[in-house]
């Protein structure tokens, strides 16, 4: 197996002939995009949809309530719920920041982490246990060997339409299974669990990220939860670090943002679609959040947040 260095050095080669533009370049398969910055990034407010996003140049930080997330060559991050945090971008145009954003599919991951939970049920008494984490929706940790290979013949498959379809989908669970047994994979593990506080949280998250059109009032969620009130206002920021009314509002205005730069957009119709009934409300909390009115934010995220059609391999 080549070493480490060359791997990495492998895998910036091969993202910066697939993202040949700022943004987010789409890949052969849908769950699949590069990313690409050439310059930094102050701190500022973003959201990730469940991913594992893998940096091979350049380097980002992730801040979620007081916690710190360095992600680059040498870590990677897990993101298992759609969460809102802020992030800021290491980056050059000489040295641009380059990576592999891979969406979690949940089905997927859960069937893979009951396995291994089987799996290790089965073990003998004798040998040694396997760590229980606790339960964790996002962390970083480090790449190793097997990992890297793994992701190097993701992007060589993804470089061929043929491979794409037939040999991609099945190195993409063996890099679920990779990371899922990593030094952090049981903290995933636990998060995915059936029956968990934090597997309750994750389907309110759903509901609130499958339904940001509609009225969304904490009562429900947590009826929904099978969580008393006060249980899930507990257990909810435990997980998200923000309480349920702060995290539906970061949706909204995420999403919101996300259209006005993806689908163009203008700002009445944005906040109409992501359920605001007002559109002067919808400016002022907007701009709290961003620190820029809608149209100026639009004008600075465009080359950082907009999504490419794939082709520069």
């Amino acid at each position: 197996m080549p070493n480490k260095d060359d791997i990495n050095h492998r895998l910036a080669s091969i993202v910066a002939g697939m993202a040949l533009q700022e943004g987010f370049t789409a890949s052969a398969l849908e769950y699949v995009h590069f990313m690409r910055s050439e310059r930094p990034m102050q701190r500022t407010p973003v959201m990730y949809e469940p991913c594992i996003c893998i940096i091979v140049q350049g380097r980002k930080r992730a801040y979620l309530g007081d916690a710190m997330f360095v992600y680059d060559a040498r870590q990677y991050l897990v993101v298992s719920a759609p969460l809102p945090f802020e992030a800021d971008t290491e980056a050059t145009p000489d040295h641009p920041m380059l990576g592999i954003h891979l969406g979690i599919q949940q089905s997927l991951a859960a069937e893979l982490a009951l396995a291994v939970q089987e799996a290790q049920a089965g073990v003998k008494a004798n040998a040694p246990a396997t760590p229980v984490g606790a339960p964790a929706f996002m962390y970083a940790t480090q790449v190793d060997d097997t990992l890297a290979d793994a992701v190097l013949r993701l992007l060589q498959a993804l470089a061929s339409p043929l491979e794409a379809r037939v040999l991609a989908p099945a190195i993409v669970r063996e890099i679920y299974f990779r990371i899922l047994m990593g030094e952090q994979g049981a903290a995933m593990r636990a998060a995915l669990s059936q029956g968990s506080h934090f597997q309750k949280i994750t389907r309110a998250l759903r509901m609130i990220h499958e339904g940001l059109s509609n009225k969304l009032d904490v009562d429900s969620l947590a009826h929904e939860s099978g969580m008393s009130v006060p249980a899930f206002h507990l257990h909810f920021k435990q997980v998200t670090s923000t309480t349920p009314i702060q995290y539906i509002k970061a949706m909204r205005l995420h999403k919101a943002r996300l259209l006005m730069i993806r689908s163009g957009m203008n700002a009445y119709t944005a906040s109409n679609t992501v359920g605001y009934e007002s559109s002067s409300q919808f400016s002022r909390e907007f701009k709290r959040l961003f620190g820029r009115s809608p149209l100026d934010e639009v004008k600075q995220m465009r080359s950082v947040l907009r999504m490419h059609n794939g082709g520069g391999a």
